[in-house]
């Protein structure tokens, strides 16, 4: 595997790390300046501002807009997505299983004209590959279907949990089917799912969705 170089942003982040667990930035303080810290790491204003966003993200960090950028805790976060890389398949499973009849009936309800052709177009794609038998395909299409359902269901943190969660499914499974016949038998209850969310009918798609769960797990 490719090592990947660290970005400029991360560097500082993790200086600013070290400095914070050094007690060079206490607990409770507010952070030198953008110039100021431009200057102390020699980076660009882009660089100071991506660097601070990451350990906001982690908890390290509090930006109060027109006071500065707090220190708050040494502590970082551990993100959503190295807490799945731990996690058993079968958590990560569950988790994805019990959003797909809320993300279903938020997305009929919330879809725009763009995001409806988008679902269309991954259902489309995951049909025909089924018709091919392109194991591997067939799968990326079905989890696009999922996923472009999640960012049709107007919850940012929803869609992002979501698809989190099934990128890692993706990785464990892409290699564990032997043909597409599941797909075509369920290519279906896709259609009617997807015909549900283009009539806003919120409570059949979380039905439905909640069938499609039940079908796989």
């Amino acid at each position: 595997m490719q090592i990947q170089r660290k970005t400029l942003a991360q560097e500082v982040a993790d200086r600013l790390i070290e400095g914070i667990l050094n007690n060079d930035y206490p607990v409770g303080e507010k952070l030198p300046t953008e110039p100021e810290l431009m200057k102390i790491y020699g980076v660009g204003r882009s660089s100071i501002r991506e660097a601070i966003k990451i350990l906001s993200i982690k908890g390290v960090l509090n930006v109060h807009q027109g006071l500065g950028t707090f220190v708050v805790s040494k502590n970082m976060q551990e993100s959503l997505e190295s807490q799945m890389d731990k996690a058993q398949i079968g958590d990560v499973q569950e988790v994805r299983s019990l959003l797909d009849s809320k993300i279903a009936a938020k997305a009929a309800f919330f879809r725009s004209k763009e995001q409806l052709k988008n679902i269309k177009l991954y259902l489309d794609l995951r049909n025909r590959l089924a018709e091919e038998n392109k194991i591997l395909e067939c799968y990326h299409a079905d989890i696009n279907f999922h996923v472009a359902i999640a960012e049709a269901c107007g919850n940012i943190l929803l869609k992002e949990i979501y698809k989190v969660a099934s990128s890692h499914i993706l990785r464990s499974f892409e290699n564990s089917h032997t043909d597409t016949e599941s797909f075509k038998d369920s290519q279906d209850i896709h259609n009617r799912l997807y015909l549900a969310i283009e009539n806003k009918d919120a409570e059949n798609a979380a039905i439905i969705a909640q069938q499609i769960v039940d079908r796989i797990y």
